[in-house]
C-alpha cells in the first residue's frame, strides 16, 4: 500500500477531529448520503449481545503521529444502554515486542496517550499494580488508565468488605495511594454549596495539587501498543526498548502452533541421543553448570546456570544467570575464565553511526566506562559484569540511572530538587541521543585486569576506530584489587614451613605440661 493510499484511508486523528468539527449536526439515527460521504466515522448497525437488539457501532480509520495506523470501535445499544469501546490495530505484528517506559512525574505528564493493544500488560511498580493483557485494546491517557483502575477497584469493595476483609484494605490501600493523583476528593471537600459534585470534577492534569510521582510500564510482545513521548524521542522521562519474543509470547499471540507433548518429548530423546553420538566431537564448553541457591529478592528456591564461552581473538569467559521464577527476579553477570592479566587496557571505541552500537561489548566488574562528550563516568563495579552490544550496555545505563532519579527523594517538591532533576533530564536527553547514535562519542573502556573487550569488526587486524593502550598497574590499583597480598608462586613451600612451625609449638607445648 502507497503512502498515499494510506493517508487517505488513515488520516491523523487530528485530522479527523478538525473534520468532524465542520461537519452539521444530525438528527437522532438518520444519516444524510450528501453527509455521509465527509463523515469521519462509518456506523453499522450491530447486534447487542445483552439484550438482543440491534445497537450501531461506530468504527473509525485513523493513524497515530509516530506510531502507525488503527481502528477506532465503539458499540452502544439504545434499547439496554449497553456500550464499549475498542482500539485494534491496523498494520502487521511487529518482529520483536516492545516495553515503553513513562515516568508521570508532574501533572502535565497524565495527558500523554497510550494505545493498549489486546496482548499488552501495564505495570505501576510504586504502588505493585500489574494489570495482565485484557480481552480488547484501549486508547486512553495515563489520566484515564488510573480512572478506570480506581473505578473497577471500587466496584466489589462493599461486597468485598463483608466477605474478605483482608482483600478489602489491600485493594483500599491501592486505591488510596492512587487517589491523590486524582485530585477529585478535593473537589468533593470544596462543594459546600450543596451542588452536584459530579459536576466540579475536572482533569487532574489541570488541578494545583501535589501528586506522588509513579512510572507506567507498558509491554507489549506484538509491538502493537505505544506511551507517547513529549517533544520528541530524546524526552528524559520517556524510554522504549525493543527486546525478541520467546516461544511462549508467540504461541500466546497464535504465531506458532503449541508443540505436542509426544512430540516433544520425541524430539528431547533424539536430541539427547545425537548429543550421546557426537559427544568426543562436541566441545567442552557446550556444557552447562547448574547450581542450587536462593532468591535474593524473596528467598524462593532456584538454579543459577553457567556456561563457558569462548569469544574470538578475546579468550574464555563464564556467563552466569539467575532466574526466579516466583517473584521475576532476574541476573545475569560475566566473569572471566583466564589467568589474570599482567598490565591493565584501556580501548577507546569513536562511535560514528549506529552500526557501532551493534559491537560486541563485554564490561567486566573491575571495569570503568567514560563518555567525556556528556560527562559519563561510572566507576569500576557499576553494572558489575556484562556481555552485551554497545547498545545494550547504554539502554541498560539510561534504565539504572532513569529509575534512580525519577524515584524517592529525587522527586522531593522543593527548589533545589526541581533544579537539580532538571540539570538530570538534560543529561538523560543527551544520553539518549548517544545512544541512539544520533551524534558522534567516544566511549573510553579502562580496566585494569584486561578482562574486558570491544568487538574487532576488521578482526584479526586492527579496526582503526579502537585504539588499545596497555600500561602497568598502580600499587593503590593491586591494592584494591587484592593482588599486592596475593602469592601465587611457592605458596607450598610457605604452608609445609608453617605447618612445621605449628608441630613444633605444639609438641613444646605438650613437653611443658609432662614436665
Amino acid at each position: 500500500m502507497s503512502q498515499e493510499t494510506k493517508e487517505e484511508l488513515f488520516p491523523t486523528i487530528g485530522t479527523i477531529a478538525d473534520k468532524a468539527d465542520q461537519l452539521p449536526e444530525t438528527e437522532g439515527d438518520t444519516i444524510d448520503p450528501d453527509v455521509d460521504e465527509d463523515r469521519p466515522l462509518q456506523e453499522i448497525e450491530s447486534l447487542c449481545m445483552k439484550c438482543g437488539e440491534q445497537g450501531i457501532t461506530r468504527m473509525m480509520l485513523t493513524s497515530i503521529p509516530y506510531f502507525r495506523e488503527v481502528i477506532v470501535m465503539s458499540f452502544r445499544c439504545e434499547h439496554c444502554g449497553t456500550s464499549n469501546n475498542e482500539i485494534q490495530s491496523a498494520g502487521a505484528i511487529r518482529p520483536e515486542g516492545t516495553l515503553y517506559t513513562a515516568r508521570i512525574l508532574a501533572r502535565s505528564d497524565l495527558n500523554r496517550q497510550i494505545v493498549r493493544s489486546a496482548n499488552a500488560s501495564i505495570v505501576i511498580p510504586e504502588f505493585q499494580l500489574t494489570l495482565p493483557s485484557s480481552a480488547r485494546g484501549q486508547l486512553t491517557t495515563v489520566e484515564g488508565l488510573i480512572r478506570d483502575i480506581v473505578a473497577d477497584l471500587n466496584m466489589d469493595q462493599p461486597l468485598r468488605r463483608i466477605q474478605d476483609e483482608e482483600s478489602y484494605k489491600k485493594i483500599q490501600d491501592i486505591i488510596d495511594k492512587l487517589e491523590p493523583i486524582l485530585g477529585d476528593h478535593e473537589d468533593e471537600e470544596g462543594d459546600i454549596d450543596g451542588t452536584d459534585a459530579d459536576a466540579k470534577v475536572g482533569k487532574a492534569s489541570e488541578k494545583d495539587l501535589p501528586m506522588p510521582a509513579f512510572t507506567v510500564a507498558l509491554d507489549d510482545p506484538s509491538g502493537n501498543s505505544w506511551i507517547e513521548f513529549i517533544g520528541s524521542m530524546a524526552d528524559p522521562k520517556w524510554n522504549m526498548r525493543t527486546y525478541p519474543r520467546t516461544l511462549e509470547h508467540n504461541i500466546a499471540l497464535g504465531l506458532v502452533a503449541a508443540e505436542d507433548e509426544s512430540a516433544s518429548v520425541a524430539q528431547t530423546t533424539a536430541k539427547l541421543s545425537l548429543n550421546d553420538d557426537e559427544a568426543g566431537a562436541e566441545d567442552a564448553n557446550e556444557e552447562i553448570y547448574v547450581f542450587p541457591g536462593t532468591c535474593s529478592s524473596c528467598g524462593y528456591p532456584l538454579d543459577t546456570k553457567m556456561k563457558k564461552v569462548n569469544i574470538p581473538y578475546f579468550q574464555d569467559v563464564l556467563i552466569m544467570s539467575t532466574n526466579c521464577d516466583r517473584c521475576g527476579y532476574r541476573d545475569n553477570e560475566v566473569k572471566s575464565g583466564a589467568a589474570i592479566s599482567e598490565k591493565g587496557r584501556r580501548m577507546t571505541l569513536k562511535v560514528e553511526d549506529r552500526e557501532d552500537l551493534s559491537r560486541d561489548i563485554l564490561k567486566s566488574e573491575t571495569a570503568g566506562l567514560t563518555i567525556p562528550e556528556i560527562d559519563l563516568v561510572l566507576t569500576r563495579g557499576t553494572l558489575g559484569g556484562r556481555f552485551t552490544t554497545l547498545e545494550g550496555i547504554l539502554e541498560q545505563v539510561y534504565e539504572e540511572l532513569s529509575e534512580k532519579i525519577f524515584s524517592g527523594d529525587s522527586v522531593a517538591n522543593t527548589p533545589e530538587a526541581a533544579e537539580d532533576r532538571q540539570k538530570f533530564e538534560k543529561f538523560l536527553g543527551n544520553l539518549k541521543q548517544i545512544k541512539s547514535a544520533e551524534q558522534p562519542f567516544t566511549l573510553i573502556l579502562d580496566d585494569p585486569l584486561s578482562n574486558s573487550y570491544i568487538q574487532n569488526l576488521y578482526a584479526p587486524d586492527p579496526d582503526p576506530a579502537i585504539e588499545i593502550e596497555l600500561y602497568e598497574r598502580t600499587w593503590e590499583q593491586n591494592e584494591e584489587l587484592g593482588l599486592n597480598d596475593m602469592k601465587v608462586e611457592g605458596y607450598e613451600s610457605g604452608k609445609e614451613d608453617e605447618v612445621k612451625s605449628e608441630q613444633a609449638e605444639q609438641k613444646k607445648a605438650e613437653v611443658e605440661v609432662e614436665s
